[in-house]
């Protein structure tokens, strides 16, 4: 660049003759941390009444929705734990369409997740600015614009760590999956000596766990819908290129931590129902706030810190996987070249950070719009039937692609129906002119689609800003190679 030199953002030399992939360190048990870590979020500490309100109070039908959730999104998993192993790039379900359905899906659906996972990430960073600062403020709300701003401190540290060291946020994602973990045992523990030692009216509420009425089977899909969203998060593993020994590992994370959750969400909802009554549940603001303050008055406080705990470590899992995402995209040709770059010190994909935790950031001032994200819930399980629908393609059109892990098949075909019912459904019972909007959104991808992907318009200009852009953060593309590692 100058004296001369190419303005091609490629042709930028990096230091040495060091490989640049992103490197294998991330094990078994920092899989499993990611996966439970990212399922677990503020929900189950907060808010289980949605199940119990759809199930009109039925404690029978509550814990076998619980139960069902947990088993569709084991179901889920496994299918993406042979896209996993079989492909096991990095960009999770993007990298999986685009080699199953083909350029222009892959392509929507970044479009649309550049939208709305940095803005579920900036909800997730206001809800812990939320939690964090209320216990200095009583009864009194805390300023907007202190939670404003903790959020944003909170999205650029975890943006700037996972920026830098894969390590160091695994070990971030560990320690806080353990702690919100240990909080959710107290819960579980505390409600099985409740109930061995309960009183017969709290017994009674498990014995007759089906004499209240049942509900019809919209409010039943209801009550799934609010299951689903609280098991959100088992796709996480897919996005980490950076997993040891993925044909081993991935399966493996997967069928210890979806089942793992299953488990503690059944126990903690047990407890809840063990020293609340149903209507109780349903008409508290924090379910787990007001079962400490029943059973350990003295230490309540500790239930409102997990929260906050719960969601900083859902944070760092989710901030890790768009990054991820936001290096695939732009390694197709999706994003700007830019994005594909890693730095040349860590071999991590600082620049696809920066990019998603900006985006993240201009959600936090206008929290409003965060809002607006909720309509495109249904978008989140199109991308999983679509995901779902490649590796049934995959199977009939790359019949000899090496599967270290294959799926029973007909468990991919009950995905794919399941999921477009979920796309569907809210649509047909509650229309709302915002899923027009959604829809309207994910169509205009093709405005950009059409010109700089499919016939690939280039503005040479855009060369220059990129090889500034380069020296400034010591970065440089990746080795082609999907094998190659950064020693």
């Amino acid at each position: 660049m100058g004296k001369g030199k190419s303005s091609d953002p490629r042709d930028v030399k990096r230091k040495g003759n060091t490989k640049m992939q992103l490197k294998r360190n991330i094990g078994y048990f920092d899989g499993v941390s990611f996966i439970i870590g990212s399922i677990v979020g503020a929900g189950i500490f907060v808010s289980p009444t949605g199940v119990l309100k759809h199930s009109l109070l039925n404690v029978g039908v509550a814990l076998i929705i619980w139960t069902a959730s947990g088993l569709v999104s084991l179901m889920g998993s496994l299918c993406y734990a042979e896209l996993g192993t079989a492909l096991p790039f990095s960009g999770g379900e993007y990298s999986h369409i685009k080699r199953g359905l083909g350029s222009l899906p892959a392509f929507v659906f970044i479009w649309t997740s550049t939208f709305t996972k940095p803005a579920s990430n900036a909800a997730r960073a206001l809800l812990f600015a939320e939690y964090a600062t209320q216990p200095f403020y009583g009864i009194c709300p805390a300023p907007e614009t202190l939670k404003k701003c903790l959020a944003l401190a909170v999205l650029w540290s975890l943006g700037i760590l996972n920026g830098c060291s894969v390590k160091m946020a695994a070990w971030v994602q560990t320690i806080f999956t353990l702690l919100k973990m240990t909080a959710l045992s107290v819960i579980a523990v505390g409600g099985i000596v409740l109930l061995v030692h309960g009183r017969k009216e709290t017994l009674a509420r498990f014995e007759d766990a089906f004499n209240s009425e049942i509900p019809d089977a919209s409010q039943i899909a209801e009550a799934f819908f609010q299951g689903l969203y609280a098991y959100g998060g088992w796709w996480s593993l897919n996005y980490m290129a950076e997993m040891k020994n993925p044909s081993r590992n991935i399966p493996l994370t997967v069928m210890t931590a979806v089942p793992a959750v299953i488990v503690f969400y059944l126990l903690v909802n047990i407890s809840y129902l063990t020293v609340l009554t149903p209507k109780e549940i349903v008409s508290s603001v924090a379910v787990a706030v007001t079962w400490a303050d029943r059973v350990i008055p003295s230490v309540a406080w500790i239930i409102p810190l997990s929260v906050a705990v719960s969601i900083f470590g859902a944070l760092n899992s989710s901030m890790f996987t768009l990054g991820r995402l936001s290096y695939a995209g732009s390694q197709s040709g999706h994003l700007p070249v830019l994005i594909s770059m890693l730095n040349v010190h860590t071999c991590t994909p600082a620049p696809a950070m920066i990019f998603s935790t900006t985006i993240a950031s201009i959600f936090i001032i206008p929290s409003d719009l965060i809002m607006l994200t909720n309509y495109f819930g249904f978008s989140a399980w199109l991308m999983i039937g679509l995901t779902c629908a490649s590796l049934i393609v995959l199977r009939y059109r790359e019949p000899h692609l090496h599967r270290p892990y294959k799926v029973f098949l007909p468990v991919a075909f009950v995905m794919v129906a399941m999921s477009f019912f979920l796309v569907l459904a809210p649509i047909v019972w509650s229309p709302n002119l915002q899923y027009v909007y959604a829809f309207l959104f994910m169509l205009g991808s093709l405005i950009v689609y059409i010109p700089f992907v499919h016939f690939k318009l280039h503005f040479a200009f855009l060369d220059k800003i990129t090889c500034h852009l380069q020296l400034l953060l010591e970065v440089c593309p990746a080795d082609e190679s999907a094998e190659s590692k950064c020693e």
